[in-house]
């Protein structure tokens, strides 16, 4: 599913799809893609090998952080990165370091979450937390209280993962058995994926298998922190993305994505072009989403770790 970039105008500020094509097409071949995606295949190759022998925090530790940067290099490889080449770029994220979403369903969902104007949905938007109000109403109150306390930073970060998990697996066994093209093959394509990992884990690795499955929940756990408020319910679809100026760890584990606003502007820009691109239209990006902005991950921990910050029904949507 294409996604084309947005024009971006404001003043004498003009963010065109020309400067984004240039931005995209200057280097043939993205350098710090390709060495970020060397380093987490090092990290997720020492955590499993010589640091879980040495101590088995430590290698777990390695993992989690490759994994969530993995995820993160599988985002950009959806994007068209690191190279023009569809092929070579999943080849290159073709393990399944995480274990448990094929990469081609992950391809698919994110393209389609794109579409900015079915943003925060509860039926058309695949990524988004909100549930239509009138099912919401009809759910027994153990599973609003889950869904409550999954609202909160601690809670989406504990549980998050796993009702995700169960959620995306339930929606695709339902799209499988009504025949929907594509989903039964990625889901296919991933037991290969798979293999490959627990090869690995069985021929060379040193990491017991329990602890490599916590490790990954916990690379999911991180990249929750990311999700949590990506998008918020907006009449204006433009102030539903969010824009956090952190610049720490956290902002490279993820690549950048924090600056959400720009990469839903201009999804082909590399991830490592983000921050002089939103540097350069600073004020334009943060008047185009109506001031949705925060500081820094640690601004996000303070409000809203014990809080939800969102309901779960959807405060505005309307039945069509």
């Amino acid at each position: 599913m294409a996604v084309r970039d947005t024009p971006v105008v404001t003043g004498q500020v003009d963010v065109s799809q020309d400067e984004s094509a240039g931005l995209r097409n200057k280097d043939r071949v993205e350098w710090p893609t390709l060495a970020l995606l060397a380093g987490a295949y090092t990290l997720w190759g020492l955590g499993t090998t010589w640091a879980a022998a040495w101590w088995l925090p430590a290698g777990m530790a390695l993992v989690t952080l490759a994994v969530a940067l993995h995820s993160s290099l599988c985002h950009e490889a959806l994007h068209g990165h690191p190279f023009r080449s569809r092929w070579l770029n999943e080849a290159l994220v073709f393990p399944a370091l995480a274990l448990l979403v094929p990469y081609g369903r992950f391809r698919d969902t994110h393209l389609a979450h794109h579409h900015d104007e079915i943003l925060t949905d509860p039926y058309d938007d695949p990524e988004t937390n909100y549930l239509d109000p009138r099912k919401w109403a009809r759910l027994p109150r153990w599973q609003q209280a889950l869904l409550i306390a999954n609202n909160t930073l601690l809670g989406r970060m504990l549980l998050g993962p796993a009702i995700g998990q169960v959620a995306f697996m339930a929606g695709d066994w339902r799209l499988v058995m009504a025949g929907a093209p594509g989903v039964l093959r990625a889901w296919m394509w991933h037991v290969p994926a798979v293999g490959v990992v627990l090869w690995w884990l069985l021929a060379v690795g040193q990491m017991p298998f329990w602890a490599y499955l916590l490790a990954s929940y916990a690379a999911l756990s991180v990249l929750k922190i990311r999700t949590f408020l990506e998008h918020r319910a907006h009449e204006r679809a433009r102030a539903r993305t969010v824009i956090i100026e952190d610049r720490g760890p956290l902002a490279l584990i993820f690549l950048n994505n924090n600056l959400h606003v720009v990469h839903h502007m201009h999804p082909r820009v590399a991830w490592y072009k983000l921050p002089a691109l939103y540097a350069r239209h600073r004020d334009h990006y943060r008047r185009r989403n109506d001031a949705y902005v925060y500081r820094s991950y640690r601004e996000i921990f303070r409000q809203y770790f014990l809080r939800a910050k969102d309901p779960v029904p959807h405060p505005i949507w309307r039945a069509r």
